[in-house]
């Protein structure tokens, strides 16, 4: 794929959707770390279900941290993997505040050292809380990629650092939340919607579904 069609998909996806962000739901960049946290294996509608119960009254590294393990698991126990979730998220609560004064650090190498936070989910972070031009490849922008001709790439981190060579600067920015929504509503994996996708003509996927 040349350089052309790529700004103008992107141009495309910009048009339809100015100000995308993520689907989770969040006040402060803690709570959007907790949450990118569950959602690993989740959906992001599961929790947000979750979360909305127990962020009003224990939406801080303090009062997470005294809530503890156990009384967190009961609130994520919807979710998968919760009980790992519970354990990696009560442990990086007490990393927070004894290292970082309680705030979320700013760098990927930072975040990584977090419990249960992996390159994507610090990514996600550094792009949607401090509006970094990070690319956090998941299942969807990888398949998105992949078969639209966008960034090709065996793995993710391939992926990701294609689009981060690709995409123009002008739309780093909100590129991932662009390509998850395409991916998650559009350019699904079984049949992709090809007939309402505003870049199919674009696309040099080779078997479009017909309209």
């Amino acid at each position: 794929m040349n350089a052309a069609k790529r700004r103008e998909i992107f141009a495309r996806l910009q048009a339809a959707n100015p100000h995308p962000t993520t689907e989770l739901e969040y006040d402060t960049p803690f709570q959007l770390l907790i949450a990118v946290l569950l959602s690993a294996q989740a959906t992001d509608k599961s929790v947000n279900i979750a979360t909305r119960k127990f962020f009003p009254r224990y939406g801080t590294p303090q009062a997470l941290l005294a809530l503890g393990e156990e009384g967190l698991a009961d609130y994520i126990k919807t979710i998968g993997l919760y009980r790992t979730k519970a354990k990696n998220t009560i442990a990086t609560c007490r990393i927070l505040i004894e290292q970082h004064g309680g705030e979320v650090p700013q760098t990927r190498e930072a975040l990584e050292a977090l419990p249960g936070v992996g390159r994507k989910t610090a990514n996600v972070v550094l792009n949607t809380a401090f509006g970094q031009p990070t690319m956090a490849v998941d299942t969807h922008i990888f398949r998105v990629s992949n078969r639209t001709g966008i960034a090709p790439g065996k793995n993710v981190l391939e992926v990701e650092l294609k689009l981060e060579k690709f995409v123009p600067r002008e739309y780093m920015q909100d590129a991932h939340h662009w390509l998850i929504l395409q991916g998650r509503y559009v350019c699904v994996a079984r049949k992709p919607k090809c007939p309402q996708c505003g870049i199919s003509d674009l696309c040099e996927f080779k078997d479009k579904t017909p309209a």
